[in-house]
């Protein structure tokens, strides 16, 4: 029987290893095996600038996330933030750009792993790939958290020998690191955008919030500590693949490690490098799943979405039917859209996120000092959302408009209603 809605409470298990697990595992995903290569085309070798950008927006939306979900150690993250920092409208908006976006994501992670594993079946392998993982979160976030660690294990163990393989090469030529943009500057604020969605998985250590132990200690330890893991592998291996296939090169590879290792002169990796993209995937989707999860539980719980979807089960003490709705609806996508395009629009989504984050963090303090990180948080965010492909950026105001006016309806209805008694 499931326990009551108002009764129901996840099992704080996590330490501080496991939560910086889990956001490694979100980060250190299939971003790095596809993302470089838009934002060569977008930037040149400017993309170096671009990924220090990114960081920089990325750390301060993390340092924001980290002193909030201290103080509200609850699931949900921004959603829980921002209702309870600027009202219950911010709070809904983070949450519904956070599920949209995401669902998104979780479906082009699906598709990756299809495309690396039977690429004339991937719509098929993708659908498998979100039960399977659907099941593994449902029996509960301790096997969730021993799976991932497995999986950044195996992609730390690829992106290391890609990095090894191409600086020690005789084709690496430091002379390919030129940073001159070729894009000028709205190209780097493109590939900062691009770069940023690899960014964006610490979110999950702060949307499990419930379920870490001492949260007021641990996930501001776990945060900047998995994005400073993330933020040196994703320099190395930008700086090895640059430095054998240049600006041009890796502009035009549509995988560009497995190209990257070829012309290294190790063929024999391409296999290797293509396996371990596929692993990437998995482990990326299966944070994913997890965070929209227990965002849509969040919200459930305050009726922004169907009260079923709060119930957490009283054995595995997970939001079980909010999971099973989220892999359900991710698995439809992912056998009936190719939703790989959408990367630039679940950027606008997360950005628009963390927008609200750093606004919740701005109020807590009044300090100019205090508030100097919040603030350049919020400005990067706006900035580097607007700078994405003018498709991205119209379809993903469009869907936050229809959030917001899905809102004021409800918001409407419910006065109405009370306006009548």
């Amino acid at each position: 029987m499931t326990q009551p809605v108002s009764d129901a409470r996840l099992r704080r298990t996590l330490g501080v290893g496991d939560a910086v697990v889990v956001g490694l595992g979100s980060m250190v995903g299939a971003g790095i095996f596809a993302a470089l290569g838009p934002a060569a085309r977008a930037a040149g070798s400017g993309l170096l600038l671009g990924l220090a950008l990114a960081a920089v927006v990325a750390y301060c939306n993390a340092m924001s996330s980290a002193r909030l979900a201290a103080l509200y150690p609850a699931s949900g993250g921004t959603y829980v933030y921002g209702r309870e920092r600027l009202g219950a409208f911010w709070g809904y908006l983070a949450g519904w750009s956070f599920v949209v976006g995401k669902t998104a994501s979780c479906a082009a992670m699906a598709l990756t792993v299809g495309a690396y594993v039977w690429p004339a079946q991937a719509h098929a392998v993708a659908v498998a790939a979100v039960v399977a993982l659907t099941a593994v979160n449902y029996g509960g976030i301790q096997k969730s958290a021993w799976l991932t660690r497995a999986i950044v294990a195996v992609v730390l163990a690829v992106l290391a020998a890609v990095v090894v393989v191409c600086l020690g090469s005789g084709r690496s030529d430091a002379g390919r690191l030129d940073v001159g943009a070729s894009g000028g500057v709205g190209g780097v604020l493109q590939a900062a955008g691009l770069l940023f969605f690899a960014f964006a998985g610490y979110a999950r250590i702060a949307t499990l919030g419930e379920e870490v132990r001492d949260p007021a200690r641990t996930i501001p330890r776990a945060i900047p500590l998995a994005l400073g893991i993330a933020l040196a592998v994703y320099a190395a291996v930008a700086v090895a693949v640059l430095s054998v296939l240049g600006a041009g090169g890796l502009g035009q590879a549509s995988a560009p490690l497995a190209e990257a290792v070829r012309a290294a002169g190790a063929p024999g990796l391409v296999p290797v490098v293509r396996v371990g993209a596929a692993v990437a995937a998995l482990g990326s989707l299966l944070a994913l799943i997890l965070g929209v999860s227990r965002t849509t539980l969040a919200m459930a719980r305050d009726r922004h979405l169907p009260g079923v979807l709060a119930a957490v089960h009283p054995r595995f003490q997970v939001p079980h039917r909010a999971e099973l709705a989220v892999g359900a609806v991710v698995a439809v996508l992912a056998a009936t859209v190719d939703v790989r395009g959408a990367i630039g629009f679940s950027s606008f989504g997360v950005l628009a996120y963390y927008a609200v984050a750093n606004a919740s963090a701005w109020t807590l303090s009044s300090a100019p000092v205090a508030r100097i990180v919040p603030v350049v948080g919020l400005v990067g965010c706006v900035v580097v959302a607007f700078a994405l492909p003018w498709v991205s950026v119209a379809v993903g105001a469009a869907v936050l408009g229809a959030g917001a006016a899905a809102y004021g309806v409800r918001w409407w209805w419910h006065r109405r209603g009370r306006a009548g008694q």
